[in-house]
């Protein structure tokens, strides 16, 4: 093989692994967050003091993290027949979140729960679902992140 088709052929190569190069890049920063360590505690209402639901997780997004949206919803509800979707996490809570290591941002969900909240709760399991969206658009709907029971 002539110098001239040699140097051809290997800036013909480096282009193309620079092509599979960038498109890896563009494509790992498509790629919808992901949920790590989640774990929900619940605590009942007892005397004069309320109880909490208290959510955190791990969130990991190339891009960053936007937003965390959380909804605790019992076994018995519909949800458990029909399923969750993300419109139905439209109106739910946002995770407080803040930076932990690289990409990845720890969100915690915390919420009183009264004497009459947990009078009017449905008893048994519950879950907890998450609609993670990172700031270039992807999201991830997990709709049993996390569970507890309510006794």
């Amino acid at each position: 093989m002539s110098r001239r088709v040699a140097l051809s052929a290997v800036a013909a190569g480096a282009v193309l692994l620079g092509g599979a190069g960038a498109f890896a890049l563009a494509h790992a920063g498509e790629q919808p967050p992901t949920l790590a360590d989640s774990a929900a505690r619940y605590t009942a209402p007892g005397g004069d003091r309320d109880g909490s639901l208290t959510f955190v997780t791990d969130v990991t997004a190339s891009s960053g993290v936007e937003s965390v949206k959380v909804l605790a919803w019992p076994e018995s509800s519909s949800f458990a027949e029909e399923g969750l979707t993300t419109k139905d996490m439209a109106a739910a809570e946002p995770a407080v979140c803040e930076p932990s290591h690289g990409d990845t941002a720890r969100c915690t969900y915390t919420i009183a729960v009264t004497g009459p909240d947990a009078e009017s709760s449905p008893r048994g399991d519950w879950h907890v679902a998450v609609l993670a969206t990172a700031e270039n658009g992807t999201t991830t709907l997990d709709t049993g992140a996390a569970g507890f029971t309510v006794r």
